[in-house]
């Protein structure tokens, strides 16, 4: 069912709050009426998130600006505390229907802001022992006011809604602290799938690309994302005679020359794409001192699980191997973070129009796959989901201006945070209303 027949089946439902009251009708103009009331409230929510950025596991300010907001809404429930510091709200309907799930991340990230933004971050966190900036590099501000603007729309007709609407407000999507659990995992772990059980779930990520496209894609549209650390021993010496020890570094960077062989050179790309990047490497604390000890920590993107596995084995191989052959060793862990995120063909398609009704139909696009990766696929493990993109950069930006997502330049349009929350409305009213 179209997104405006889907509506219209609510809108043209006569509902009276309690017996012999006046009927209440929501047309199309008062739903958009109520949207545009909503979104200057969602971009000073986001303002103020953006400047106060807390990292997983810690988002204890922004959990609460979310709780006391649904509770001010009258939501039926409210609980905290899950998974940690997640906020998941339960909005029911004033009819019986079905069960949909909205879902929004709140975590940011360890970078330096650079935006030279009024609300840029100031913050300093800890991150696994360290003290670090913090900033919303990945753009979950703008994820958590626009859901949170999508509750205060939907709260005003929950009257005429037919079913029920879960906000599942999620800490951790980066991943938690080093020790701990935390992200969708733990939330499902925590019963968020439960109690009540959507039957569907709904989520959107903003990327760089014009502001207000909305791009989806069924089937795999995120990569699933393995951590990798290689730890490479071999014996300190004195920089002057290498040959007096096993060189850690030189090694370390022998292995980090193979690994790229592997996506280029020892995989079919025309089946699926993959990507090892390493992002961190320490060792050493001198220049005239070899160490003993080298670690590399990294990331692995793959779409097909036969192929994850292989590139596995293949960055095991290569890694310990080529350490063998120089004299010194090579420890080899992976740590699962996400599987691929994976968008229902049929929910998709069902989706495209109310896509179409939030963005505008010249605005909404079937998007190619993406190398980064989400949490939000444990989700969809459980319960058929769809995963939208929302462009946020500047409108005249070239794509060279366009900072990527995790960058000290990281930047959100102001002006894409109408079609957000009319896309996250518009998904939970046509699924509950089309049924």
């Amino acid at each position: 069912m179209s997104r405006l027949a889907a509506l219209s089946a609510v809108a043209l439902t006569i509902f009276a709050a309690t017996a012999g009251a006046a009927p209440q009708v929501q047309t199309h103009e008062q739903l958009d009426a109520a949207i545009d009331s909503v979104v200057p409230k969602v971009i000073e929510w986001r303002h103020d998130i953006h400047e106060h950025p807390e990292l997983g596991n810690r988002e204890f300010r922004t959990a609460a600006k979310v709780a006391d907001h649904l509770r001010a809404l009258g939501f039926d429930e409210v609980q905290t505390e899950v998974a940690h510091t997640g906020v998941v709200g339960i909005l029911r309907g004033g009819h019986p229907g079905g069960v949909v799930a909205l879902r929004a991340d709140m975590d940011a990230l360890p970078v330096l802001e650079q935006t030279g933004l009024p609300f840029a971050s100031e913050a300093i966190g800890e991150y696994n022992g360290e003290e670090v900036p913090v900033m919303h590099a990945c753009g979950h501000d703008a994820h958590v006011a626009i859901l949170m603007g999508a509750a205060e729309v939907l709260a005003g007709m929950r009257a005429e809604i037919p079913g029920t609407i879960k906000f599942i407000f999620q800490p951790a999507e980066e991943g938690p602290p080093e020790g701990e659990e935390g992200g969708a995992a733990l939330m499902i772990k925590e019963g968020v799938l439960e109690s009540p059980a959507p039957e569907a779930i709904f989520g959107l990520h903003v990327f760089p690309g014009p502001p207000g496209l909305v791009g989806y894609r069924p089937e795999g549209a995120l990569a699933a994302a393995d951590e990798l650390r290689i730890t490479v021993r071999g014996t300190q010496t004195h920089g002057s005679m290498p040959w007096g020890g096993v060189d850690p570094v030189i090694v370390s960077a022998q292995i980090m020359t193979a690994l790229q062989l592997i996506p280029s050179r020892q995989l079919n790309v025309t089946q699926a794409p993959a990507v090892i990047s390493i992002g961190s490497i320490h060792g050493g604390i001198r220049g005239n001192i070899i160490p003993d000890e080298v670690e590399m920590t990294g990331t692995i993107r793959t779409f097909d699980e036969n192929m994850r596995e292989d590139i596995l084995d293949r960055i095991r191989n290569t890694a310990t191997q080529i350490a063998t052959s120089s004299g010194a060793t090579a420890d080899v862990s992976f740590r699962p973070y996400a599987p691929v995120t994976y968008n229902d063909p049929e929910l998709t398609a069902r989706m495209v129009p109310t896509l179409e009704w939030a963005a505008g139909a010249d605005r909404t696009y079937l998007m190619g796959r993406v190398m980064g990766a989400e949490d939000f696929a444990h989700y969809v493990r459980h319960v058929p989901g769809l995963y939208v993109a929302l462009s946020v950069s500047e409108a005249d930006a070239s794509p060279q201006e366009m900072a990527s997502n995790h960058s000290p330049f990281f930047y959100v349009n102001d002006d894409a945070m109408r079609p957000g929350v009319r896309t996250m409305v518009g998904l939970a009213l046509d699924y509950l209303g089309g049924r």
